[in-house]
């Protein structure tokens, strides 16, 4: 059987996203099995995270997450529309939050549906293009082209709601039990790995466990 690698991983994180391209690539080259468990952002899960750090932080953050897409060869804008509707100015978020309850409980689906890593993939980019990523028929499109029926997991939505709140809900906590709460965090025979610079530490472990 493949090693299985537990993926917390988040709509809103841009360490998330340009994490994707090496998982990818070690998910092709040797006998693992991501199992991608989505967690809110840390807007949502800590609603005063931003505000406690300041913009400095944020501001370094930004700089720091387009100098990574360019080192990595890779394309990253600020989404538009944010998945978090948050005040920039005070790093306030809104009460209503229209898209990031709705990324995660397709994410959700999509990972019971075996798909998740294909789902993140695809829809990751067209998030942090630059572009309009709610535009009519654009994620069901690209979807479709990987086997993903996005109507079908949307439909699964509906009713479902509490339930699914309560899977993010217990992703998070089986996230701080593994001994973090950032992501994107890999997890191997639980042991952690935060962040995309932890990605090598992760494939050195593979090798130490003899996981070609």
């Amino acid at each position: 059987m493949s090693e299985p690698i537990d993926l917390y991983w988040s709509f809103r994180s841009p360490y998330s996203y340009l994490a994707l391209k090496q998982i990818n690539d070690i998910a092709a080259r040797r006998d693992v099995e991501f199992n991608v468990r989505i967690v809110h952002p840390l807007a949502i899960r800590d609603p005063e995270f931003f505000v406690s750090r300041g913009m400095p932080w944020i501001t370094y953050l930004l700089k720091d997450v387009f100098r990574l897409g360019e080192m990595t060869e890779q394309t990253i804008s600020i989404p538009k529309p944010d998945p978090i509707v948050q005040d920039l100015t005070n790093a306030k978020i809104a009460e209503d939050q229209p898209y990031i309850y709705r990324l995660a409980y397709l994410g959700i689906l999509a990972a019971e549906s075996e798909c998740g890593l294909d789902f993140i993939t695809t829809v990751s980019p067209i998030i942090w293009s630059g572009e309009d990523w709610t535009a009519e028929n654009r994620l069901s499109e690209a979807l479709r082209n990987v086997g993903i029926d996005l109507a079908a997991l949307e439909a699964k939505i509906s009713g479902h709601q509490t339930e699914l709140d309560a899977k993010l809900d217990a992703n998070d906590k089986a996230l701080r039990e593994a001994g973090h709460w950032g992501v994107p965090t890999t997890v191997l025979r639980g042991e952690p790995f935060f962040g995309m610079d932890r990605l090598d530490a992760l494939e050195w472990r593979l090798d130490q466990l003899g996981v070609s």
